[in-house]
């Protein structure tokens, strides 16, 4: 610290260029872990049916088309939206990392990385945490997705083409 109480700009640097984990596998499995009292979910989003297959992601879509398209799981989606993005995303992101050949892939905030890396993330995006490959210098942004599907935005039709598209797109 200089004597006007300021960083030096060259501490600055290194210390922004620091990757900051956060793994949310255990985010992940509450998706079978804390399932609410309707009998769907109970008989559905179990651990054995939630095993982050990428079968399992079917169940994921017709959880996720029931929230969307009942009154009750609009009601939830408007209280508790960054739950189901953090919960679902986490759950899409674990079927994503552990079947991409490489298993590179690990959970980081998003600003160290943004801070990290050459490939930055442009544009305006909400800064969830997001996986990331430091060998190859790839983000794949699950929770993101999630978000923008939640909201009526996204390119994918359903949960499923997403995670097969990572996990061919990234399996090389």
């Amino acid at each position: 610290m200089n004597t006007k109480g300021e960083i030096p700009s060259m501490f600055l640097l290194s210390r922004n260029r620091k990757l900051v984990k956060d793994d949310l596998k255990e985010i992940a499995k509450l998706m079978y872990q804390d399932v609410s009292e309707d009998p769907w979910d109970k008989e559905n989003l179990t651990k054995r049916n939630l095993n982050f297959s990428i079968e399992s992601v079917r169940l994921i879509d017709l959880y996720v088309h029931r929230l969307m398209n009942t009154e009750m799981g609009k009601t939830l989606l408007d209280k508790h939206f960054e739950n189901f993005v953090n919960r679902l995303g986490a759950y899409l992101g674990e079927v994503i990392k552990s079947h991409i050949k490489q298993q590179d892939f690990n959970w980081y905030e998003f600003n160290s990385v943004n801070n990290y890396s050459i490939c930055q993330v442009k544009g305006r995006i909400k800064p969830y945490t997001l996986l990331y490959s430091k060998k190859r210098d790839v983000v794949i942004m699950p929770l993101f997705v999630t978000s923008e599907y939640l909201e009526g935005r996204s390119t994918f039709p359903n949960f499923l083409v997403y995670v097969e598209e990572m996990t061919r797109q990234h399996s090389y």
